[in-house]
């Protein structure tokens, strides 16, 4: 058995080798207007208020000095393909900037181009801790600047994450029931997503919201840009999982902002066609392009789309044509099927969509097939009840 020594250097990098980091360059401006940059595995978030980060350089950096006296510095989070740059910025180069795009923070730290994510910080305090420090920074400015897969480090060496699924974070504890039964049907979310080659959801309600609680994408994607813990408008047309198997009172409420009578009518006959084929159907039109790419922006940037303008983008789109004709289906972009809980109310619903586009009209009724064949498996093991049809 191979030592526990925690003072065995050997023995102490490749137990803590095991778990993987990931990969930033700190850069700053001197005052003599020199760059400097340097690679650290060690960056974390240390408070939201105030905001604050950390990082740990080793005492014998030469570039580290270099940073403490400018008296300020960016953290910038390498993408999976700046692999290149990760060396670059590790070696003993004259100018390790020599080549590298990059403009000035606020602070006049670069931003190196392509990457992840900048934290641009002021430094706020320096703590010696053995052979390394401790160094915080005061956050004054940060960004998204390509929601790529990041670069990891990882038992020696350097590679990417790759996201089966996600789940989102349990916020104040609003989402422990629905957080645990997504953790049950992932395995499923993960095996349509892959068999269809497509990207699946599990949405769960919450009051008078949908909150987005997992993903799952084909392995293939290289995006990490993710809708997980994004809360979106429970609003007509959207939500007919949900809506289609409440009482008739509850659908009424659902409907109260739809203007006229007879749109709410149509939107009746909508649902009950959505309750007796079992799932909800979203057409491919304009708004539905503008509404996917709008999707895609908060993805990247959860603050990217006003909430009142994203219902009005909602409004627009087409759900749930009481008949499925074959040039119909052949338009159909999105398919949502609900997942049931023990009391019969739809806990969950998965919505498959980015999947490749049928070459008949026939090719769509397989993905329903797959999609409604992996709820009735994710509501068995919620030990869900389908209920009964009116």
């Amino acid at each position: 058995m191979a030592s526990s020594d925690p003072t065995d250097p050997r023995r102490f990098r490749q137990v803590l080798g095991q778990y993987p980091t990931g990969v930033c360059v700190v850069t700053a401006r001197q005052s003599d207007e020199s760059r400097a940059g340097f690679v650290v595995g060690s960056f974390t978030s240390v408070s939201l208020d105030p905001p604050l980060v950390a990082f740990f350089p080793d005492r014998g950096s030469t570039s580290w000095p270099k940073i403490r006296s400018a008296g300020s510095f960016c953290v910038n989070v390498l993408s999976a393909e700046q692999e290149d740059i990760c060396r670059r910025f590790a070696s003993r180069a004259e100018d390790k900037f020599e080549g590298v795009e990059c403009r000035a923070s606020a602070s006049g730290s670069p931003i190196i181009a392509g990457v992840v994510a900048w934290i641009d910080c002021d430094l706020e305090s320096v703590q010696e801790a053995g052979d390394h420090y401790i160094v915080l920074g005061r956050v004054r400015e940060l960004d998204i600047e390509d929601p790529t897969l990041p670069l990891l480090f990882f038992q020696g060496g350097y590679g990417r994450f790759a996201p089966l699924s996600l789940a989102a974070a349990n916020s104040r504890g609003a989402l422990t029931e629905q957080l645990r039964d997504v953790d049950l049907v992932r395995a499923e979310m993960e095996q349509l997503a892959a068999e269809l080659s497509a990207r699946c959801i599990a949405t769960a309600p919450v009051e008078n919201e949908l909150v987005v609680t997992a993903s799952a994408g084909s392995p293939d994607t290289s995006s990490a840009a993710t809708l997980v813990g994004q809360h979106l408008p429970f609003a007509p047309p959207t939500g007919a999982a949900f809506a289609a198997w409440k009482e008739r009172a509850e659908i009424d409420d659902w409907l109260k902002e739809i203007r006229t009578e007879d749109e709410r009518a149509d939107q009746h006959d909508r649902l009950e066609a959505v309750r007796r084929r079992g799932y909800s159907v979203g057409l491919l039109n304009e708004a539905q392009r503008t509404f996917a790419s709008t999707l895609d922006r908060l993805a990247a940037d959860p603050h990217a789309v006003d909430r009142h303008d994203l219902r009005g983008l909602i409004r627009d789109l087409n759900y749930d044509p009481v008949e499925l004709s074959p040039k119909v289906k052949q338009d159909i972009r999105v398919i949502t099927v609900p997942v049931f809980g023990r009391d019969g109310d739809v806990g969950l619903a998965l919505t498959l969509y980015g999947f490749p586009k049928p070459d008949a009209a026939g090719g769509i009724d397989a993905y329903v097939e797959r999609a409604l064949a992996t709820a009735q498996r994710a509501t068995d093991l919620l030990a869900g009840r389908v209920p009964a049809m009116a």
